[in-house]
């Protein structure tokens, strides 16, 4: 059985170009500057936006949320593929493979 991260393991993940984003009473929103479309990511959404202001792996995305909040590591690796998985349909982020 393939844990939830497989889709992202050996993958580095970084923002997508072209969105325009704002802090809106303590949550991120972003809008698609070519669409014209609007997305909220919320408050820990944005800040694994924040987090992928450099590109990074999941395990780092996972690393610095856990030392923030307080919660299970495999809950927040679960939560967190899911979050990118979302982010990854809509084009919001791309992702390379970390093999040479």
């Amino acid at each position: 059985m393939t844990t939830p991260s497989g889709v992202f393991a050996g993958q580095t993940v970084m923002r997508a170009e072209g969105f325009l984003v704002s802090d809106m009473g303590g949550d991120k929103v972003m809008m698609n500057v070519a669409t014209g479309k609007y997305y909220n990511l919320g408050q820990t959404g944005g800040r694994i936006w924040e987090l992928l202001s450099e590109p990074s792996s999941l395990e780092g995305l996972v690393d610095s949320l856990c030392s923030e909040y307080e919660i299970d590591r495999e809950v927040c690796e679960r939560q967190v593929t899911s979050f990118l998985s979302q982010l990854t349909e809509q084009g919001l982020i791309q992702t390379r493979s970390d093999e040479a």
